[in-house]
């Protein structure tokens, strides 16, 4: 068991450094998901090193019945997979808010705090363009009486120019 724990250790250590591929300093664009990632987010993106970075995303929407927006904040890891495809994982948190009308005449509103996981792929350009798919589950920490699902799974597809 101790020789399976060091071995592990070994892998583990040997994916985290080798094939280090340097990231854009900055990306900015869209991210296009939904569930309750609120539609469309902006997105930003910004190397702390050769492999890890981090990604910040505001989204809102604006209907007659509803508005809300949400800020996320992401620290993430990045790992070459083959030639111009990486994927990466990251974790995080953000806050956010909405308020929406339900039949009956009563308002429903909420501002929440929650924790996020992210695991994606994406595909470096050689022009200055990102295309990424990712997957974000995230816990939600809030008073809303209306709607008991603190548990979300973003999806999401973007799209970043990169300078």
């Amino acid at each position: 068991m101790k020789k399976l724990f060091l071995l592990s250790v070994a892998i583990l250590g040997f994916t985290l450094t080798s094939g280090a591929q340097s990231i854009s300093d900055n990306a900015i664009g869209l991210r296009l998901g939904d569930s309750d990632g609120l539609g469309a987010e902006i997105s930003y993106q910004r190397a702390l090193g050769d492999n890890n970075r981090l990604e910040l995303d505001f989204g809102w929407r604006d209907g007659k019945n509803y508005d809300g927006f949400k800020l996320a904040g992401l620290y993430q890891w990045v790992f070459p997979l083959d030639g111009s495809f990486n994927w990466y994982v990251g974790a995080g948190g953000g806050i956010g808010s909405f308020s929406f009308d339900v039949p009956g005449g009563r308002d429903v509103s909420d501002t929440f705090i929650f924790a996020a996981g992210d695991i994606g792929i994406e595909y470096n350009f050689d022009i200055p363009l990102l295309l990424s798919l990712d997957f974000r589950p995230e816990i939600g920490f809030g008073d809303d009486v209306y709607n008991n699902n603190d548990l979300d799974f973003d999806i999401a597809f973007s799209i970043r120019y990169q300078f």
